[in-house]
Order: structure tokens, then C-alpha cells, then sequence
């Protein structure tokens, strides 16, 4: 049965497909924003592509905001398995990402529409610009790049953790199965446990 909410168990297609496709997202960004910057400026990509970083940041904030809304109203799954060391440090990380991500999203949109334009988001619509302040412009750039570079080394660590508590699961998971198969399979008449073989010998 395909699960769309949260239960307690485990996360629902909403928050699945905001998590996966938001982390495709921001790498995506981080890669194109370190690769345009070092462009020429008679690249052909030089115009086009800061345009798609910021199309894809606003799609990102607008995800953003659905999931921060999406979690609020939705019920936390349990996970079993972590010590309440790497409890705590997982809700420490999961936490920072949303005020990170909301304060970089910002700062580009700042630094996008410093000069008075709207944002064209891939040609569908456009966001205004609040204001027209190119001091807030040369003031967002170092701190769009700062976060950038600390949300991948969150990214980073966030993708260690789960790696490793997933290979301890799978390598728990084959002993259990093996016990349960062998509880569950009758022994053979010579072993000494057998009931069977006392049985017989009674």
C-alpha cells in the first residue's frame, strides 16, 4: 500500500520526494554555482546559466517552505536503532538545515533582484523584487557562499550518518533472519536437543 502521510513507523511519498528531490536540488545548485562563477564572461553559459541557479532556487525555496509545513503537521517517525547521542546530534542537524537553507535562499534572492528586476523562474512566473539596494547585494554575496559551503559539509555529514546506521542495520539484519530460520526449523534426531530423539528414547 503506497503510504502519502507520515505515520510513526515511517515517512510517507510527500516527505520522500521533498527530501530526495530538494537534496538533488541544492547539490545541483552548489555544483552550477561553483562551476558559473568561473566563467568567462564570452561564455555562452555566462547569462544562462546564473539564470537556471536562480530558477532553482526559488523552486527550492518554495519546496522548502512546503516541507517546513508539510513537517509541522505531519506525525515524526520513531527511529529505532540510534544511541541518544546520535539521536540528538541527527535532530541538531535535521534542525540546522532549515534556517540555513531559508537564510541562502534569501541571500540569493537578494542578491538576484538588487538591481530592481524580478526573477523569471524558468519562464512560468515571475517573483518581484521587494526592493532595489545594491549594498544589500555586495553584503548577501560572501554570506550565499559561506552557508553554500556549510550546507555541503552538513550534507556531507548528514549522508556519512545515515550510511553507516543503514550498513549496521544490514549487517544486524542477516543474523536475526538466520536465527529466526533456524527457530523455525525442526532439528535433527541426533541432536541432543531434538524432541524427537527423547521422545524415541522414552
Amino acid at each position: 500500500m503506497l503510504l502519502i502521510r507520515d505515520n510513526s513507523s515511517r515517512y510517507g511519498l510527500v516527505s520522500q520526494s521533498l527530501h530526495w528531490g530538494m537534496a538533488a536540488g541544492i547539490i545541483a545548485l552548489f555544483a552550477m554555482g561553483w562551476w558559473m562563477v568561473r566563467l568567462d564572461y564570452y561564455d555562452y553559459y555566462y547569462t544562462r546559466a546564473p539564470a537556471l541557479h536562480r530558477s532553482t532556487g526559488m523552486v527550492i525555496l518554495f519546496a522548502l517552505l512546503l516541507r517546513i509545513a508539510w513537517r509541522l503537521t505531519s506525525i515524526k517517525p520513531v527511529r529505532p536503532g540510534l544511541t541518544p547521542f546520535e539521536l540528538k546530534a541527527s535532530r541538531i542537524v535535521h534542525f540546522a538545515f532549515y534556517p540555513l537553507l531559508l537564510c541562502l535562499m534569501l541571500s540569493g534572492y537578494l542578491i538576484s533582484t538588487a538591481d530592481g528586476r524580478p526573477i523569471d523562474v524558468f519562464g512560468w512566473f515571475e517573483v518581484p523584487a521587494l526592493m532595489q539596494n545594491k549594498s544589500l547585494s555586495d553584503a548577501a554575496g560572501p554570506l550565499h557562499r559561506w552557508i553554500a559551503y556549510g550546507l555541503m559539509g552538513l550534507t556531507a555529514l548528514h549522508a556519512s550518518a545515515a550510511i553507516r546506521h543503514a550498513l549496521a542495520h544490514h549487517r544486524a539484519q542477516p543474523r536475526s533472519s538466520k536465527l529466526s530460520l533456524h527457530l523455525d526449523r525442526p532439528l535433527p534426531l541426533d541432536h541432543p536437543l531434538s524432541l524427537d530423539r527423547r521422545s524415541d528414547a522414552q
